[in-house]
């Protein structure tokens, strides 16, 4: 247990999470129960993925878990907002302020228009995030944390940051959206199904074919707009010296397997960076136990990428497939008896996923029948060639094990003292945070009939925590003599002693409150396009009142049909080809002929290529463009 000089140096330090994504109450209970600081879950409505909504009652029942071990839950409030949709919400975070939630994850500027209760608001990664001048405008309204844009690099973030005390949250682990979020219109100009509004139908994980500006097409049948996953978990130290204090897993609609192993994994890395730390800490209590060692890449993904935060540096396509190409395990030796022998198969276990690229040079998978002498029987054979590369993307041992609730287990430290009363005896625990818990029992005193010491046995039982949320660290038992005392006894006020402490901690959780008030200080610009998103009165009003002149509707209320730019992005097909005249110039060879188009079906998609920023335009088919000249 830590003396008062501790807590004191432990209170000043500065706290650093790990954020993970919460599908539903069991996933949040789990990430939690895995080492995470703080969750991110869905609301019943007007969360950015409508397939991962939640009843307030489950809401409630994870926030009360999560406040057990000092961590927090914040929900997402993220789609564009209607007008006829406004009171709604309004009234939906009042329900969300009564039940506890700690923090919202807006995009829609109405919500900062409206009678609130003082729940803190965090601006979510599609509210434009990024660079330092709008997150200052942010931070000056009244948000408490700002998501950053993915596409950041580090020098950009340490800019932000040395112009604003704002909280910093960055993504670094899970699923990257090709666009700059809150700006991807691919979905809804093609289904009316609008992300900004929690309908996203990835038309970025499709296959396409690549035509040039002569109609020849340079590829067939690939996924040129599907890029890799996120991992910048060796990437923690670098970027808390950035700035960022908050590190958000993506996945709301991941499995348990993926949010365990993830949250866990990344849990470890920040621990390793926190042990011995002088001026940061973690943001929540308790420690975890597993049974597994956590590998990200044991998990749903498609291959990883530090994206840009080291600036742009390799490709990052995953072209093949959207699917997940899992772990590396080796190359195929040879083909024998409708099987593989593999480098590394003593990794295998029977009914693992396999992943590979087949014969005709496509994405491909099977699943393990049985491996019987080194050789590894598939459940459909193919004929693969030696030398072919083996992932797996299913590892079904690692599956079952993290499925168990056991497999990532939290608790709290305590210290119990036992001591005597002038009518009996008393347990008081005191839990790592400080909180206390105290009861006694009337009993006579009776010396034990055996001479050995009645402590160690006393001890012994004391300890026994069970299912309970704690771990004993440390139990002193006072006695002025050699008292005897029925187990029965001993066992029965520690259990009343520990549920007490349950309920002490959860109702002396203190919750960050912050009562917005309007404000009216310039928003950095005066024009807003379509991709601002707004669709409502009163997101017209809040921009109206910071001196915005022309605001332009929402794609989602004005979209011209074949003509519109539906997505922009860091992501660069001609870089990912060898054709860039900045990073490729001395490699390239012939110059591509333009306009480069995308075609899945009758669907078609011209490519226009902004050197100067760095960044590639989506358009429809029947837009006009203009295209800069290479240098």
């Amino acid at each position: 247990m830590q003396t008062i000089y501790e807590d004191l140096w432990t209170f000043m330090k500065k706290k650093v999470e790990i954020l993970s994504p919460a599908k539903n109450l069991i996933q949040g209970m789990a990430a939690i129960n895995a080492g995470a600081d703080a969750v991110y879950i869905g609301a019943p409505q007007f969360g950015a993925r409508s397939n991962a909504t939640n009843s307030i009652e489950d809401v409630a029942e994870l926030v009360k878990y999560a406040h057990l071990f000092k961590a927090q839950v914040f929900v997402v409030v993220n789609t564009i907002l209607y007008d006829n949709e406004l009171e709604d919400c309004r009234e939906l975070i009042h329900t969300l302020y009564d039940i506890g939630v700690d923090a919202l994850i807006v995009q829609d500027m109405a919500i900062m228009e409206m009678d609130l209760p003082p729940i803190v608001i965090h601006a979510s990664t599609q509210a434009n995030n990024r660079d330092p001048k709008h997150v200052k405008f942010l931070a000056d309204a009244g948000m408490k944390r700002v998501v950053l844009a993915r596409e950041l690099n580090l020098d950009q973030i340490k800019e932000i940051h040395a112009a604003t005390d704002v909280e910093l949250e960055f993504f670094v682990s899970g699923a990257l959206c090709v666009s700059f979020s809150g700006n991807c219109y691919m979905s809804i100009a093609n289904g009316e199904r609008s992300a900004n509004r929690g309908s996203c139908a990835q038309n970025c994980r499709l296959p396409y074919n690549l035509i040039d500006g002569k109609g020849e097409t340079l590829i067939s049948n690939s996924h040129l707009l599907s890029i890799k996953d996120l991992d910048l978990s060796n990437q923690l130290p670098n970027l808390v010296e950035a700035g960022i204090t908050s590190f958000k897993i993506e996945g709301r609609l991941k499995d348990m397997v993926y949010v365990k192993n993830n949250t866990s994994y990344l849990r470890k890395k920040l621990d390793a960076f926190l042990e011995n730390n002088d001026t940061y800490t973690k943001a929540s209590s308790g420690r975890t136990f597993y049974t597994f060692d956590a590998e990200m890449d044991r998990s749903f993904n498609r291959g990883y990428t530090d994206y840009f935060v080291n600036k742009r540096s390799q490709k990052i396509g995953s072209w093949e497939t959207p699917k997940s190409q899992g772990q590396l395990i080796g190359r195929i030796i040879e083909t024998k008896s409708n099987g593989y022998v593999i480098e590394n198969s003593e990794l295998l276990n029977n009914g693992d996923g396999l992943y590979f690229i087949n014969e005709y040079g496509e994405a491909d998978g099977a699943q393990i029948n049985i491996i019987v002498n080194d050789i590894v029987a598939p459940n459909t054979f193919r004929p693969l060639k030696p030398g072919t590369i083996i992932y797996r993307n299913s590892d079904a041992n690692f599956n079952k094990l993290l499925e168990r609730d056991d497999s990532a287990v939290r608790k709290i430290g305590v210290k119990l003292i036992f001591s005597e009363t002038a009518n009996g005896f008393q347990l008081l625990a005191i839990d790592e945070d400080g909180h206390e818990s105290v009861s006694s029992f009337e009993s006579a005193k009776e010396l034990a009939k055996r001479e050995d010491s009645t402590i160690p046995n006393i001890k012994k039982n004391l300890s026994k925590t069970g299912n309970t949320p704690f771990i004993v660290d440390d139990i002193n038992v006072d006695f002025t003599d050699n008292w005897f005392l029925p187990i029965s006894k001993i066992n029965d006020i520690r259990r009343l002693v520990l549920e007490q402490l349950i309920d002490i901690r959860i109702n002396e959780y203190h919750r960050e409150e912050y009562q917005i008030s309007k404000t009216d200080h310039p928003y950095p610009v005066t024009q807003l396009d379509f991709t601002y998103n707004v669709a409502n009165k009163l997101a017209r009003e809040f921009y109206k009142r910071h001196g915005v002149t022309e605001i332009e509707k929402a794609f989602e209320l004005q979209w011209d049909p074949g003509k519109s730019r539906v997505m922009t992005t860091k992501y660069c097909v001609k870089y990912e080809l060898g054709k860039c005249w900045r990073y490729n110039k001395d490699t390239m060879g012939e110059k591509l002929v333009e306009p480069l188009t995308l075609k899945h079906g009758e669907n078609e998609y011209k490519l226009k290529f902004n050197c100067k920023p760095c960044e590639m335009e989506i358009w429809e088919k029947d837009a006009e463009l203009t295209y800069e000249e290479e240098q």
